[in-house]
């Protein structure tokens, strides 16, 4: 059986890269991508300007003030997306089995290829296969599994690649930053460094069930990736371009606060799953059914978004334009197209911090108790919308039996 080589690949602080890429008078300057006003987000930085403090999800004010000579610039969630669709088709084409893991991230199986190429002269020939046909740069890690090529990226970045030689993954975890086990957010760090723990050789000589018993269920999985353990699949990539919900209605309804609570609740759902599989849609829109079967739909363009307070305005505005044969519905539907990838905070270069800290933390709760944890007032008395588990998660869609209410 052969062993296993997964490699990681990361595009070098992506949106920052492609507007250099565009613009080659940003190269070496301290760049800052995100929110233009006060009160915006970053949505990413140059090297140049780490040294200050800057990093991703932070306050742009705050930002501006660290580093007042830094460049920013608004940014386009559709033109990283087309610079990402040019990586997504190179590794496609060159690799037998691949995960895209976000709009800048990716791993890939290149097990048994050793057999035909040498698994590290066709890592390094696909790296610079894509700096070569994209402009951008990108660093790669490799080893036996997702978590240990994910850290050796991490350490040979930027634009650097890293190999892990099978049996060498302990030597080469011990000496990092626990942070650098993914998993570990701020909460744990600094859990682990109350305790002494600043270092993963640490970890690696601490007996399993101690680590579980400070960190919980989470104290195994650290654990065993402090030992660089970890046997989680490639997800096959499957490109979605769009998700949509639709309600058939047990008796044919023009109840006007009915329709609107379920198209609410409709889209809510949808935007949460946009979100959660850092998704953004540019097109939506709503499908109503009559009692006569009739049915009609319309559609309307609007900016890269996952937000509700923008997506749910949009769908009624639909609505209203759509229903006036004053019949009696049999069926609505909401359906969300022209997707593309992309981190979330993309589509906040308009909005607040507060907004952008608003939806984390509701999705955050729906994450742990279930997506109907959290739901607006008016949606209140419909029956479930929501689904289970990530619609973008890379798996081909479910098709489901329309569900009744």
């Amino acid at each position: 059986m052969s062993t296993k080589s997964i490699i990681h690949l990361d595009l070098d602080t992506f949106f920052v890269s492609v507007e250099r890429l565009l613009n080659s008078k940003l190269e070496n300057r301290p760049l800052i991508v995100g929110g233009m006003g006060d009160r915006g987000v970053v949505a990413a930085s140059s090297y140049e300007t780490r040294k200050f403090g800057i990093f991703s999800g932070m306050s742009m004010k705050v930002a501006r003030q660290l580093c007042p000579q830094a460049i920013v610039i608004k940014g386009n969630a559709s033109t990283y997306t087309y610079h990402s669709n040019i990586v997504t088709e190179i590794i496609q084409n060159q690799v037998p089995s691949f995960e895209k893991a976000s709009v800048d991230e990716f791993y890939a199986d290149l097990t048994g290829m050793d057999k035909f190429f040498g698994i590290e002269k066709f890592a390094k020939e696909l790296r610079q296969n894509i700096i070569k046909e994209s402009g951008l740069p990108i660093s790669f890690g490799l080893s036996q599994n997702k978590i240990v090529s994910k850290i050796a990226t991490g350490e040979a970045k930027p634009n650097a690649e890293s190999i892990v030689a099978r049996g060498s993954e302990r030597n080469f975890l011990a000496p990092l930053a626990v942070n650098k086990i993914p998993l570990i957010g701020n909460k744990t760090y600094q859990t682990l460094m109350n305790l002494g723990v600043y270092k993963i050789e640490t970890i690696q000589q601490m007996p399993v069930e101690m680590l579980e018993s400070v960190l919980g269920k989470n104290g195994r999985t650290i654990w065993k990736r402090a030992h660089g353990i970890d046997n989680s699949p490639i997800i096959p990539f499957h490109k979605r371009k769009s998700i949509s919900t639709e309600r058939t209605f047990g008796r044919d309804t023009i109840d006007m606060i009915r329709l609107h609570a379920t198209l609410v609740a409709m889209t809510e759902s949808l935007a949460y799953q946009l979100r959660k599989g850092n998704k953004l849609t540019s097109q939506v829109s709503v499908k109503i059914r009559y009692s006569d079967f009739q049915t009609q739909s319309k559609q309307a363009k609007i900016p890269y978004t996952s937000a509700d307070h923008i997506l749910i305005p949009k769908i009624e505005q639909l609505f209203k334009q759509l229903y006036s044969r004053r019949l009696l519905i049999r069926l609505i539907g909401v359906k969300f197209s022209g997707i593309v990838g992309g981190n979330y905070q993309i589509n906040l270069f308009d909005d607040s911090e507060e907004m952008l800290n608003l939806y984390n933390s509701i999705d955050r709760i729906r994450n742990k108790f279930g997506e109907h944890s959290v739901m607006r007032a008016v949606t209140l008395g419909t029956k479930t919308i929501g689904r289970m588990g990530n619609a973008f998660d890379g798996a081909p869609p479910v098709v489901l039996a329309h569900r009744k209410q």
